[in-house]
């Protein structure tokens, strides 16, 4: 599958305008690995579209994916790229440009002084799951090869290390064994841990596509929120927090209770069923029913199902994966699939949905603390021999290095000197912010190699280096099914950035001149470890540390890749195909060739509710973002879906602690607190709650009760981690919750030319701390004909703020100037500011800010968000508690991101739709064409169909 679209595989459907040129890639967000064809014309990213040439995706791109021409806008690209190397000589001050020269050699410098006064270990890498394989490899190498410490873990620590472990423990290698085309051969799909809907929603349009065409095919959900994957489900399971070991415990007791056990393949291939058998036996379905608080009968029949409804899939997630015993867990599970035969064969088998991009693909390098080069284990001598071979060095550090949260940590107590980061923000994304923020502040030199000048870490630097970013980079990456797909860049680099692999390799040879004690240990003939002169010369480094191993890629090139296209491995030379099923043969990557059941005794959550701390706070994704947002937030169209900043509730604990929608709350646990707006939610089980993980300081900030600063959701989630994986425990904390008084709001909102908004964001970051709780966004529900963005910025504090700082907001705002209509009680604490502009059609509102009493809100922003006439509102703009004269009808909350179809909208146009629920949706869709592009609203659509029944029609 080639760079140029008439290739071997067919030309899109594409009609591509004179002088664009159009460029096979892979989507940069989660593990599903979709293929895009990049549009540009004259070195600019125009437009993007699913390849319908991709098997992951087969042209299908969700919310993220399809807007990814307009986070690389030039607008965008001014406002929040990093376009030249800086340095900041004191800590706290703004950096200033410096050459690459000098930036690399002053970094070989400092690492080189660390290393040679306090050891190896104390330095620190930590990368990402964003990186490409080629620079997960370079990475790796540079840390264990040149630097000789294990000292290098990625954000991947945080996503998919218990899925590692537990498939190792399990199956003998990580190798997830089932692939995509098997979710339309399932007869019982098992979803735990994963909200596909939301994660993976591409995925999850293929899961639709095969329980149309397949409707005796069953649907299991096992989650603590009734998600919208849930919604879908024939069986609901939800249990409380933490007790998914028990429920696949007291699934396997069912399975052998009703005969449902396939002992011939039990005994053929595998070991220790006698074991895990005499634990199981005391989870017995009433036991497991109150542990996991759930019915008996829905335990029964999801066991029944699983063993008798066959073939069955286990899909799953961080669920599983970010917990203390997030390796048991993912192991129980795979208890479940061993002891069927469910595996191997199509349809069936325990198959994790990798979270991120590549994070796969840093996996097959080793790009871990505790890994090694494609899938060595760094406890076996012979293995550490073959990858200093291959490198080129006299050995590889045997002690494995600090994991994600474990090199914080020491960086925290001083251990760790210097940390290089790149591509990941872990000011926003690790838990215990405290911890993490002291360890930034405490490091003698902070490197961050990263493509966004805007994440939180970026604030803690002393170097930071522009790094090209997603339709600039080329290599490799591996999707969840094991499929490796080439990303082609379409444009040059922004600025001055440069490619990962680039960096870290011109890095690597400054260091080696330094470290004479460390390159005196290379082998004959290696003059430098890091030779390359393109990404394809590392790969090739990296296809040739498979040879022989199971995922050996041998057979595979980029000249394959690009002119047949994506593979699966294995592929060993001579292959014609990479293999889209393991383990068909009953023969796993272990001594003997059996997998082994993993016995293990249920453990619950590391940190249990108490009277302090009654709450169980969970994390989890929102549909339409990413990660940290460095990306997503760039465009205010991807907050219509979920606009601010929230805790959810269930209504019932709401109404308990008398709060209304909006209300502030302070959400505490044993290391930190935040305040923000808590919402009811129907998802919410009682006593639990819910904030989506994207939140940071970049877009939630304030003061806690001692003045300091606050820092988003993670500085409120635990730090203890899977003993076996070291993956910390994210899907749950103790916390308290309590309702705030904070009785003086301010609410300011402007539309911004989008060359200025991101900009704005940036300047308003400064202020939110003045406040007790602030939340600042970018706002816009599609294109804006006028090429404008929304900015918010709310705040709320016990006494009002000064008059000179609510002026800088409306200056940063462009609120200000004789044109805007203003009103102001300095002793009422009331002031308002009013920019209006006039069109063909009459008066709009542009920009407002209500500081005091905000309550016209509920009038005021929908007539600037949906742009309705302002010209009869008059001095009710300028009046607090004025009532509107002419009634605001408000568009409602957005449903579709990608037509802008709100919910008002679709309850009307249900009330004339007819038939079953299938074809009242298909004439929805007919009507408002919402769910008709990427798909990604599809399961909120089906739900409001079912919550609105169809009228019957007159006789």
């Amino acid at each position: 599958m080639s760079n140029n679209i008439s290739a071997t595989l067919g030309a899109p459907e594409l009609a591509p305008a004179a002088g664009t040129q159009t460029t096979r890639a892979t989507c940069p967000y989660c593990g599903t690995g979709c293929g895009v064809l990049i549009e540009s014309r004259q070195g600019r990213i125009i437009q993007v579209q699913g390849d319908p040439q991709h098997p992951a995706n087969f042209g299908r791109l969700c919310t993220k994916g399809s807007t990814l021409h307009l986070t690389a806008s030039p607008a965008v690209t001014q406002q929040t790229r990093l376009l030249a190397p800086m340095r900041r000589d004191q800590r706290g001050e703004a950096p200033a440009p410096i050459a690459w020269d000098t930036a690399l050699e002053e970094a070989a410098d400092k690492f080189a002084a660390i290393i040679r006064q306090h050891g190896p270990d104390a330095v620190g890498f930590y990368g990402s799951g964003q990186l490409l394989t080629e620079d997960y490899y370079v990475l790796n190498k540079l840390v264990k090869g040149l630097i000789g410490t294990n000292n290098v873990d990625t954000n991947s620590r945080l996503c998919m290390s218990s899925a590692v472990a537990g498939y190792k423990a399990t199956l003998g290698s990580d190798a997830p064994p089932a692939c995509y085309d098997d979710f339309k051969h399932a007869q019982t799909l098992f979803i735990v841990g994963a909200n596909t809907a939301y994660a993976h929603p591409i995925l999850f349009r293929r899961i639709e596509d095969a329980r149309r065409a397949n409707p005796a095919m069953k649907l299991i959900v096992a989650d603590p929120r009734r998600t919208e994957t849930a919604d879908m489900a024939d069986l609901f399971l939800p249990i409380l927090p933490g007790t998914d070991v028990a429920l696949f415990h007291g699934m396997l007791h069912v399975l052998i209770a009703d005969g449902l056990i396939d002992m011939a393949y039990v005994n053929r291939h595998t070991q220790g069923f006698e074991a895990l058998q005499a634990i199981v036996h005391d989870f017995t379905p009433e036991v497991v029913a109150s542990t996991c608080g759930i019915p008996v009968a829905d335990l029964v029949q999801a066991a029944r199902w699983f063993g008798a409804q066959t073939p069955t899939l286990s899909l799953y997630c961080q669920g599983l994966n970010q917990s203390s015993s997030g390796t048991d867990k993912n192991a129980a599970l795979i208890n479940l699939h061993l002891a069927t035969g469910q595996i191997g064969i199509p349809g069936a088998g325990p198959f994790s949905l990798t979270g991120q991009p590549n994070a796969m693909g840093g996996r097959e390098v080793g790009g871990m603390a505790n890994l090694l080069s494609a899938h060595r284990d760094l406890a076996n001598p012979a293995h550490r021999a073959e990858v200093a071979a291959l490198w080129g060095v006299d050995e590889v550090p045997a002690q494995p290095g600090k994991t994600a949260v474990e090199m914080f940590e020491a960086a925290a107590r001083g251990e760790i000197k210097a940390l290089w980061i790149a591509c990941t923000n872990p000011a926003q994304s690790l838990p215990d912010q405290a911890t993490v923020r002291k360890a930034l502040e405490k490091a003698e030199f902070v490197v961050v190699q990263e493509a966004f000048a805007t994440t939180a870490t970026c604030a803690f630097a002393d170097l930071l280096l522009p790094a090209t970013t997603w339709g600039e980079k080329d290599g490799t990456v591996t999707n969840s099914e094991r499929r490796i797909s080439r990303v082609n860049a379409a444009v040059p680099p922004s600025g001055e950035a440069r490619h990962d692999w680039a960096i870290l390799s011109d890095f690597g040879r400054r260091l080696e001149q330094r470290l004479t004690q460390r390159t005196a240990h290379y082998r004959a003939g290696t003059q430098t470890l890091f030779p390359y002169d393109s990404p394809e010369s590392v790969w090739n480094e990296h296809r040739e540390s498979t040879r022989g191993r199971d995922l050996d890629i041998t057979g595979l090139s980029y000249a394959i890749l690009d002119n047949i296209g994506p593979q699966q491995w294995p592929m060993p030379e001579g292959a014609t195909a990479g293999l889209a099923r393991l383990y068909a043969d009953g023969r796993f990557p272990t001594e003997d060739g059996k997998a082994r059941f993993s016995a293990m005794r249920y453990e619950p959550v590391s940190e249990p509710r108490d009277q302090r701390y009654p709450f169980s706070l969970n994390t989890g994704r929102l549909r339409d973002q990413w990660h940290g947002m460095s990306r997503t937030g760039t465009l205010g169209r991807l907050f219509g879906h979920v606009s601010e900043p929230s805790i959810d509730l269930n209504p019932g604990d709401m109404a308990r602690m008398g709060l209304q929608a909006g209300d502030l709350v302070q959400v505490a646990s044993r290391r930190g607190q935040i305040i923000v707006p808590a919402q009811p939610s129907d998802a919410i089980s009682p006593m639990q709650s819910f904030m989506a993980m994207h939140w940071g300081e970049e877009y939630i900030s304030g003061l806690d009760n001692q003045g300091q600063a606050m820092s988003g959701v993670n500085a409120l989630t635990v730090p203890t981690f899977c003993p076996k994986s070291k993956q910390p425990e994210l899907k749950h904390a103790a916390i308290k919750i309590t309702a705030t008084r904070l009785p003086w709001r301010l609410l300011a909102v402007a539309w911004m030319p989008e060359t200025e908004a991101l900009a704005a964001r940036e300047a308003l970051k400064p202020l939110m701390a003045a406040f007790a709780f602030t939340s600042c966004v970018p706002f816009g529900r599609e294109p804006h004909e006028k090429g404008k963005v929304g900015v918010l910025f709310r705040a709320a504090a016990m006494e009002a703020a000064s008059s000179e700082l609510i002026s800088r907001i409306e200056a940063i705002l462009g609120i200000e100037g004789v044109d805007v209509l203003r009103y102001e009680d300095k002793f009422r604490g009331q002031r308002r500011a009013m920019r209006m502009e006039r069109t063909a059609e009459g008066l709009t509102l542009d920009a407002f800010v209500l500081a005091g009493d905000i309550s016209a809100e509920a009038w005021i922003k929908p007539l600037l968000q949906d742009e309705l006439l302002a010209d009869a509102y008059g001095r009710a703009l300028l009046s607090p508690g004025a009532t509107p004269p002419v009634a605001v009808v408000s568009k409602g909350k957005q449903i579709c991101t990608c037509f802008n179809v709100t919910e008002p909208a679709i309850i009307d146009t249900l009330a004339t739709c007819q038939g079953d629920t299938d074809a009242r949706l298909a004439q929805l869709q007919g009507a408002l064409k919402c769910g008709t592009n990427c798909g990604s609203c599809i399961p909120a659509l089906r739900q409001l169909v079912k919550l609105h029944p169809a009228v019957a029609s007159a006789t």
